[in-house]
């Protein structure tokens, strides 16, 4: 495989998943499973996290660099993550996809070799949850409301990832969330158990 970079823009406020009415724990656990399934994907080394000063340390302890937001925007983070890279193949991941398996981010950064840029939508095919570029400066990154259209527009190719894939199935909602009960990373399932709403397993998935 290609030697990618995965940059992960994270919201670092108190308005962070604001439609999923999640506390900032929540918002939290999920953007870590998120980060750490990454690493697994292509290493701490090569995983740029772009958040506020106020959790950074969170993202630090998983070994990833950390770029502190500028606060423009989503697709401004995503730009200041890709600046940061050192490798010409970068991939900007949303955060917000706790039940994604490393397999199935390697997966997709596989496919995305065989295209200049290239994209993954979401469960909904609206939106978009991985865009990936071979030479990094081609990154246009259009993250937003229709997404998908936007991207499409833009010359990424749409990579045939099946639809129950993790990776597709990015959280906003909590009927998003629950529908992925089973799948969570640990965090995330440990901060629901804690809420007295127990997902099956949470424990085996430490």
């Amino acid at each position: 495989m290609a030697d990618w970079t995965v940059v992960i823009p994270v919201k670092g406020t108190p308005s962070a998943k604001s439609r999923l009415g999640a506390s900032s724990e929540l918002s939290l656990a999920i953007a870590l499973d998120s980060v750490e399934a990454a690493v697994g994907a292509v290493g701490a080394a090569r995983v740029i996290v772009v958040t506020s000063p106020a959790i950074a340390g969170d993202f630090d302890a998983l070994g990833v660099r950390v770029v502190v937001d500028e606060g423009a925007g989503l697709n401004a983070a995503v730009m200041q993550g890709v600046a940061a890279a050192d490798t010409h193949a970068v991939a900007a991941l949303l955060g917000d996809v706790p039940a994604m398996r490393a397999e199935e981010l390697i997966a997709a950064l596989e496919l995305a070799e065989h295209h200049p840029l290239a994209f993954v939508p979401d469960a909904d095919n609206d939106g978009t949850v991985l865009v990936t570029a071979l030479r990094s400066g081609s990154h246009r990154p259009a993250f937003g409301t229709h997404s998908r259209a936007a991207h499409l527009a833009a010359g990424y190719v749409e990579l045939g990832i099946p639809l129950d894939s993790g990776l597709r199935r990015d959280v906003d909602t909590a009927e998003q969330l629950a529908a992925l009960s089973s799948r969570v990373g640990w965090r995330t399932a440990r901060v629901h158990e804690t809420r007295g709403v127990v997902l099956p397993d949470a424990r085996d998935r430490r």
